[in-house]
C-alpha cells in the first residue's frame, strides 16, 4: 500500500500560514465562502515532498489501493480527504468497495455506503444491510438508495415481504416502484386497510406508488368520523396527490393533534411580520 498522507493537515498547515499572511483582509463571512475554494485549488497543488498533487496522488492508486487506503484512514484515525472520497466515488462502486461493504462495520460502514451511494452494484448490498443490522440510521440511509432503484430490486423485496422480513422498510421500498405492478399495489392497498394503527404512513405509501384506483377506498376512508387530525391531513395529501379531491369541512376542534398543532403555532415567533421591534 502507498504510504498514507494526512493532506488534511497539510492543507490545514497552508490554510494557516495564509490567514497569518492575509490578517484583516476578509470578514468571517469571507472567510467562509473561501476556504471551501482554497481547499479545492488544494487538491490540484504539487506537493513538494509527496510528487504529485493530492488529487494526483490517489488518481494514481488501484481500485482496491484506494480501499486500503480508505481503510488505513480510518484505523489509525486520520482525517479522510475529501480528495480520497472523490476519487473512490468516480470508479462506480469497484469490487474492493462491495467487499469493504460486506466486511466493514460503524462508522467505517457508514463512510463506505455513502461512498457507494446509489450505484446499481451496491444495491444487492444494501438489501443485506437492511435485513441484518440493528443500526437505524444505516437501515434509514441504505432504503433511501434502494427507494431510488425500487423497481431494480422489486423481486427480492417483495420476496422478503412474504417472509414477513422489515415488512415496514419494504413497503417503502415497494411504494417507490414506477413500473405498475397489480400485486403490489394490492399489497399496499390491503397494508393501508388493515393497519388501522398506522393510516398516516400507508396512505403516504399509496400516494407515492401513484396508481388513482386507490382513491375511493381513500375517499372513504377519510369521511370516517373517527378519524384524527393527523390520519385526516395525510389522507388528504394522499387523495390530492393521486389526483383527487376532499371537500367536506370537517371540525377536529376537540381533536389532541389538532389543538397541539394550534398551540405550537401560536407560540411561534412569526418571521414573516413586516413589523420591526426594538432590538
Amino acid at each position: 500500500m502507498k504510504k498514507l498522507i494526512d493532506f488534511d493537515e497539510l492543507f490545514d498547515r497552508k490554510l494557516a500560514q495564509y490567514m497569518e499572511e492575509h490578517a484583516g483582509e476578509y470578514t468571517e463571512k469571507q472567510w467562509e465562502d473561501l476556504i471551501p475554494r482554497l481547499y479545492r485549488n488544494f487538491g490540484d497543488t504539487l506537493i513538494k515532498s509527496v510528487g504529485t498533487t493530492p488529487k494526483g496522488y490517489y488518481a494514481s492508486m488501484t481500485d482496491e489501493e484506494l480501499v486500503e487506503a480508505l481503510k488505513a484512514h480510518h484505523e489509525e484515525g486520520v482525517s479522510v480527504s475529501d480528495f480520497l472520497c472523490r476519487e473512490l466515488e468516480s470508479r462506480d462502486c469497484p469490487d474492493a468497495l462491495l467487499s469493504l461493504l460486506k466486511e466493514a462495520d460503524g462508522e467505517l460502514l457508514t463512510l463506505a455506503v455513502n461512498l457507494a451511494g446509489s450505484s446499481k452494484r451496491a444495491l444487492p448490498v444494501y438489501l443485506d444491510l437492511l435485513i441484518s443490522t440493528d443500526d437505524e440510521e444505516l437501515k434509514d440511509t441504505v432504503t433511501e438508495y434502494l427507494k431510488g432503484s425500487a423497481d431494480a430490486v422489486r423481486d427480492r423485496v417483495l420476496a422478503l415481504y412474504r417472509e414477513g422480513v422489515e415488512r415496514e422498510y419494504m413497503l417503502e421500498i415497494l411504494s417507490r416502484c414506477r413500473q405498475r405492478d397489480d400485486e403490489v399495489f394490492e399489497i399496499l392497498l390491503n397494508e393501508f386497510r388493515t393497519a388501522p394503527d398506522d393510516i398516516p404512513m400507508h396512505a403516504s405509501y399509496l400516494a407515492s406508488y401513484g396508481d388513482e384506483r386507490a382513491l375511493p377506498v381513500l375517499l372513504d376512508y377519510i369521511d370516517r368520523d373517527e378519524i384524527n387530525y393527523l390520519e385526516y391531513q395525510e389522507l388528504k395529501y394522499a387523495i390530492e396527490a393521486l389526483g383527487g379531491e376532499y371537500t367536506k369541512v370537517r371540525d377536529f376542534s376537540g381533536d389532541a393533534y389538532f389543538q397541539e398543532i394550534a398551540a405550537q403555532s401560536q407560540i411561534m415567533p412569526d418571521f414573516t411580520s413586516d413589523k420591526k421591534t426594538d432590538a
